[in-house]
């Protein structure tokens, strides 16, 4: 991913105070009707989206978690105000609202889930946190705002992946890496289930292992 223009990552990471200066960015199934309509988002008039809607009207539930993923705050913030509980709803694999904002990169939804009540450790099927979903993706800016709100950073999946192993095989998220790696608390020498850790992952996947280097020395990595 690319940040806005105008971003400074130094000093978001300086605000944070999680700069550590030592050297040198989930899956469900989708049900039918949603699989048919995947297309880019921004590609559809706002039309198309009021039918999408109008098709889920009945089931609000559905209707959240579409809202949250295709970036509709408008519905979002409608449901919400109709039935609190929606903030937390989920599907039948265990992804919440606040799982399909932050799995497709959506700050403005992800802003308003959090401050309604939405569970920042709420967990899939298979373990997966809000922050495994951003992590995966490489969207820096929600991983940011999740660890801000105090997401656990060291959370395992079921299959013992941390947000920071998922981030390390992505090759397009250097910049959710580092933002990571920066992390004070952050157990970096974690092994998921096959015995790597997040080092050996991105020796494997991609080119930024050298981003590891910025971990204070005590830090087990390897």
């Amino acid at each position: 991913m690319e940040f806005p223009e105008g971003f400074n990552q130094l000093e978001l990471l300086e605000s944070h105070g999680h700069m550590i200066p030592v050297g040198t960015e989930s899956n469900w199934d989708e049900d039918e009707e949603d699989s048919e309509d995947e297309d880019d988002e921004g590609q559809q008039s706002e039309e198309w989206y009021q039918e999408q809607e109008l098709k889920r009207k009945d089931d609000p539930v559905g209707l959240m978690l579409w809202a949250a993923e295709k970036n509709r705050l408008s519905t979002v913030e409608r449901l919400a105000a109709c039935d609190p509980s929606l903030i937390n709803c989920h599907d039948d694999d265990g992804y919440t609202p606040l799982h399909r904002a932050s799995y497709n990169g959506h700050a403005p939804v992800v802003s308003f889930l959090l401050d309604s009540g939405a569970d920042l450790h709420a967990r899939t099927v298979d373990g997966w946190t809000p922050l495994h979903s951003a992590s995966c993706w490489g969207h820096a800016a929600i991983v940011s705002c999740l660890l801000r709100r105090g997401s656990e950073v060291n959370a395992v999946t079921n299959s013992q992946l941390t947000a920071l192993q998922l981030a390390a095989e992505n090759p397009a998220s250097p910049q959710t890496l580092e933002l990571l790696l920066t992390r004070r608390t952050l157990q970096a020498g974690l092994r998921n289930a096959a015995g790597e850790t997040a080092y050996d992952i991105a020796v494997r996947k991609t080119a930024h292992s050298g981003l590891f280097e910025i971990i204070e020395p005590c830090n087990n990595v390897h």
